[in-house]
């Protein structure tokens, strides 16, 4: 499909939005190597409705960024003529601590809701390891941390959404009561959406109290079935543990599970001791956590990789990380506890050789998807994977019901959706 931008639909934005919101688009907004026209700057629901509205007159195909931390994961668009940047749409509109329930704009980062929130000695529990995730990155990619073991992941926490839909229209979904319309579970849909499904813009989460004290407790194996056995005991015990992280910085090396607790003054410490007493003699209790705690598993340039498998599974998926990896470095952390790991290989490494890792992987692993990778890996592997044709058949007839043209974010998602 030909490129639709033309100097009327720039002349549009500019008379829209102002002449210092929109501009030509630069190297550095390229999306894993394509490079938009435009680039718009919106600060809230109105002004994205507004833009979406022209884009939709002008057939201008779209991607929603806000930091631009996770804007390289994913597939490469197939085009993209508008970047629309949320990054100035930053701020938590409200703090109900008493319903424990925070509404921020989607360009808001994560670190900063915590900061207002932890005022009240309130969290949201979504750890990011990149100081500058926003509310709308962190529900496009369904990115969350440690936590997750306790208090759940994105889909958990958000209990409300609002969201530009391809033609301009604003939707809402949920608030402090989940609702839902259509048929459709919204808030659900649009996490992990990639922005192919409409452009998010405000969201509402669900808070927890700050524990007054954490401790963490960690044990180094030489094996993979040692580090499970391990994870098996804290993930079972009645400790009732906030996260059950594993790190392998070798994917033939030693492994280190680590569990968090937390919980009141002193007891917590005595809770650790006993769940460090029942993993082993060479557990070790901690009042900080270790430096690796909550950090990603690859570096910027990197590739990086989500795979799983049931707990129960995780020896098997351990060794077979391992044997897959041959001679490549490949480092493993996640969690262990949900059976959730990321893996990350260096920049360095060649893609015929990531792409035969990933290959090998799948065919041995529930999934295993590249969340992202340079270019040259990209070109040779599907990042997503292969998916069953039922699950397929939906995901597009969804794509086709908020975003019939598929314009938004086009060819970012499964199946070149």
């Amino acid at each position: 499909m030909p490129t639709k931008t033309t100097d009327a639909a720039r002349d549009a934005l500019v008379a829209a939005l102002g002449a210092d919101r929109v501009r030509p688009a630069a190297e550095a907004d390229e999306i894993a190597g394509v490079r938009p026209q435009w680039v718009a700057s919106v600060e809230d629901t109105a002004q994205t409705a507004t833009a979406m509205k022209i884009a939709y007159e002008h057939e201008l195909r779209v991607v929603p960024k806000g930091s631009g931390s996770k804007l390289d994961w994913g597939a490469p668009p197939q085009e993209v003529d508008l970047l629309l940047d949320l990054s100035p749409a930053n701020q938590v509109i409200e703090h109900a601590a008493g319903d424990l329930v925070v509404r921020a704009l989607a360009g808001t980062p994560i670190a900063d809701i915590n900061a207002v929130v932890g005022q009240g000695g309130q969290q949201l529990a979504i750890d990011q390891p990149l100081p500058t995730a926003t509310v709308g990155g962190v529900v496009a990619t369904a990115t969350s941390g440690p936590g997750r073991h306790l208090f759940g992941g994105v889909r958990d926490l958000l209990i409300g959404i609002t969201v530009v839909l391809a033609d301009g229209t604003v939707t809402t979904a949920g608030g402090k009561v989940v609702k839902n319309v259509a048929g459709y579970d919204l808030g659900k849909m649009y996490t992990g959406s990639f922005g192919t499904l409409g452009v998010i813009t405000e969201a509402v989460f669900r808070l927890h109290p700050v524990a007054a004290e954490h401790r963490w407790i960690s044990v180094t194996s030489p094996t993979p079935a040692e580090a499970v056995a391990a994870a098996d005991i804290i993930r079972t015990s009645q400790a009732m543990p906030t996260a059950i992280e594993i790190d392998r910085p070798r994917s033939d090396g030693s492994l280190t599970v680590c569990a968090q607790l937390e919980g009141r003054p002193s007891v917590t410490q005595a809770r650790a001791l006993e769940l460090a007493a029942t993993v082993g003699d060479d557990a070790e209790v901690s009042e900080k956590p270790p430096s690796w705690w909550g950090q990603q598993a690859f570096e910027p340039a990197g590739t990086g990789l989500r795979v799983g498998a049931e707990p129960a599974a995780m020896r098997g998926l351990l060794e077979s990380i391992a044997e897959c990896a041959g001679d490549l470095p490949v480092l493993v952390r996640g969690a262990v506890g949900l059976g959730a790991l990321h893996l990350g290989l260096p920049a360095a490494a060649e893609a015929t050789a990531i792409a035969e890792f990933v290959g090998k992987l799948r065919d041995r692993s529930e999934y295993a998807v590249v969340e992202c990778a340079p270019r040259a890996v990209l070109d040779l592997v599907d990042p997503w994977g292969p998916v069953a044709p039922g699950v397929q058949t939906l995901m597009r007839r969804s794509k086709d019901q908020f975003d019939p043209q598929h314009r938004l974010a086009p060819g970012r998602f499964v199946g070149g959706i």
